[in-house]
């Protein structure tokens, strides 16, 4: 009898082919220590509370770096096959194929790259001409060149075996921004008291509003509350102000660069935020959301979070002030591979 097992390992998805004898499969082999403190032993996961999220950008980096020399090796194996057919070298088929079909560019188009370079084209058009010209033609050969190797890599047809590290993260619907449904996650791991959980809201606010639909935001606690004496009752005044359907307006007062969180500034902002001043009062008195703020933050730990702010993008992790663009770069890839298992 055979049995087909998945698993992960350093990231590649393999299919294991178990023959199992006739009273059952083997049972799988014990977890293996990684070191021995005397005479006792410490795992891998061990580690996770420590420097999981660093671990897993690692593995992300690593992960990149085979994709990228992925795409090199199809490029030069289907440049090869196609060039061999033909019975010339890759650049001579690529001349011939490709660059005798791109159209030399025009006046509008050497126009357009003048008037929207004026930083590095500052002498007069007519005594630039030729040369502008010259940089346009390549990038117009160099797109083209794309565009063909595409063609060849849809007509052949691709088949990634192995997946993106990534870390299991859940949201809270409660305390969710954007469309719910959207195809990608955020989930960001913040302190209200922490300065770079506060300088990061703009990136963030930019990715949303560029993604608007595309992007969900998700909310989860982690106060480090041993060095900010006022962040946990910040979280806690947060889900009071969630409790009245006004978290993120509250949300946001709180990371304002000039906030202060004193109880009473806590107050304060229930009140600019429009909610019920006396109801707020008595939720931050009664600490009603203190364990599920504890939740938040052994959840966080178990994934690997060991600083704020720390983001979770579809499993994808970030750690520090970002900017937007570090944002972008890995939204890009999630609706590029969401579309493509559409396709």
């Amino acid at each position: 009898m055979r049995l087909r097992r998945l698993r992960m390992i350093g990231g590649l998805t393999v299919v294991v082919v178990l023959l199992a004898p006739i009273l059952g499969a083997p049972a799988d082999p014990p977890r293996q220590p990684i070191a021995m403190l005397g005479d006792q032993p410490i795992y891998e996961e061990d580690l996770l509370p420590l420097a999981g999220a660093e671990l897993l950008q690692l593995d992300n980096q690593k992960h990149d770096l085979r994709m990228k020399a992925l795409q090199d090796l199809v490029k030069q194996r289907l440049l090869e096959s196609e060039a061999r057919s033909e019975g010339l070298s890759i650049e001579a088929f690529l001349v011939e194929a490709v660059d005798r079909t791109v159209p030399p560019p025009t006046a509008a188009e050497i126009e357009t790259y003048y008037l929207a370079h004026p930083d590095v084209t500052t002498r007069p058009l007519h005594e630039i001409r030729s040369r502008l010209e010259l940089v346009i033609a390549k990038a117009k050969r160099e797109e083209a060149r794309k565009r063909y190797l595409d063609q060849l890599q849809r007509k052949v047809g691709l088949s990634l075996l192995w997946s993106r590290p990534r870390a299991e993260i859940g949201v809270d619907r409660t305390r969710i921004r954007g469309n719910p449904e959207a195809p990608v996650t955020i989930v960001e791991f913040v302190d209200f008291q922490c300065p770079e959980c506060s300088q990061v809201q703009p990136a963030l606010a930019r990715v949303m509003d560029k993604y608007k639909g595309k992007v969900r935001l998700g909310f989860r606690d982690f106060p480090l509350k041993k060095i900010h004496a006022e962040a946990q009752q910040a979280a806690e005044a947060a889900r009071c102000a969630g409790e009245q359907g006004r978290f993120w307006e509250y949300h946001d007062l709180l990371f304002n660069p000039a906030a202060r969180l004193d109880p009473y500034s806590l107050r304060e902002y229930a009140r600019t935020a429009a909610i019920d001043v006396d109801r707020f009062g008595a939720c931050l008195v009664s600490e009603k959301f203190a364990a599920s703020i504890e939740s938040d933050i052994q959840s966080g730990l178990r994934s690997g979070v060991s600083a704020t702010p720390t983001f979770y993008i579809n499993g994808r992790v970030l750690v520090g002030i970002q900017r937007a663009g570090a944002f972008e770069s890995i939204v890009d890839s999630e609706l590029a591979t969401a579309a493509a298992r559409a396709y």
